[in-house]
């Protein structure tokens, strides 16, 4: 059996020095091998840069996933194209700067990180459906992968979790920063959750400053979105247990800490 826990996203300084500073406390109480975390908000204002990832690399972090905000910062790009340990959504154009999946060894078994962004509700990339169906074609030596699926709309993250089910392991959403509680083993074997959630301000929209979300939305003018550094923080999760023999999930468990 693999233990893989997949963290929410870390969201601006408050998030990242959150999962700094527990991520090992964690690992070791419930026996991680493998941690994914979303880190496409881990910069300063969103985004990620260089620096944040580094520091969440510091952490434990194994691998890190993206998103809609992934090619914020134009100085990250060439440091996102040559890593190993950074993905970006598979569903971009071809030729997009960067790795849309990973592959991983851990304990003698070979993994698939893969990332995909929804298109409800976000900007119009290829057909999520369509382009993990060609990935799964190109792997099918490889029998646990693990698919986080940044997207808006429920509806269509319900839809790619029935989809993809016994064709993957997990599933997990990400994207709206608002931890689910629908967490299963679907009828054919895979691990599935609508969204695993946030970490960050405890205190926030998001982990956006509450005063600036609410003046967005009352004047309707754009403001810099300021990312709330203070006060209790949370770090929101789940793990798989994942059978290395059949790739199939054994069990899911969602997580939730508090930090003061």
């Amino acid at each position: 059996m693999i233990r893989i826990l997949a963290i929410g996203d870390i969201v601006g300084l408050l998030g990242c020095r959150t999962v700094h500073e527990n991520l090992e406390k964690i690992k070791n109480k419930y026996n991680i091998d493998f941690v994914i975390a979303n880190g496409e908000n881990s910069a300063v204002g969103n985004g990620i840069t260089q620096k944040s990832a580094e520091y969440l690399f510091s952490a434990g972090v194994d691998v890190l996933t993206g998103g809609n905000h992934t090619f914020k910062w134009q100085k990250f790009i060439d440091y996102l194209d040559k890593s190993q340990k950074i993905i970006r959504p598979a569903n971009y154009p071809e030729g997009t700067p960067g790795n849309g999946f990973l592959e991983f060894n851990i304990k003698n078994s070979k993994i698939y990180v893969i990332n995909m962004s929804g298109v409800v509700y976000l900007e119009a990339l290829s057909c999520p459906i369509a382009c993990l169906d060609k990935i799964l074609e190109k792997t099918k030596n490889i029998k646990i992968k693990i698919i986080d699926f940044h997207a808006e709309a429920t509806a269509e993250k319900r839809a790619m979790g029935f989809y993809f089910d016994g064709k993957i392991s997990a599933i997990f959403g990400t994207h709206t920063h608002v931890q689910t509680s629908d967490e299963e083993i679907l009828p054919n074997g895979t691990a599935y959750i609508t969204d695993i959630g946030m970490c960050g301000a405890v205190y926030s929209v998001l982990g956006v400053k509450p005063e600036i979300a609410i003046k967005r939305m009352k004047n309707k003018i754009p403001l810099r979105f300021e990312h709330d550094n203070f006060g209790p923080s949370k770090i929101e999760c789940v793990y798989f247990d994942i059978d290395e023999i059949t790739g199939k999930a054994l069990d899911i468990k969602r997580l939730r800490f508090i930090f003061d």
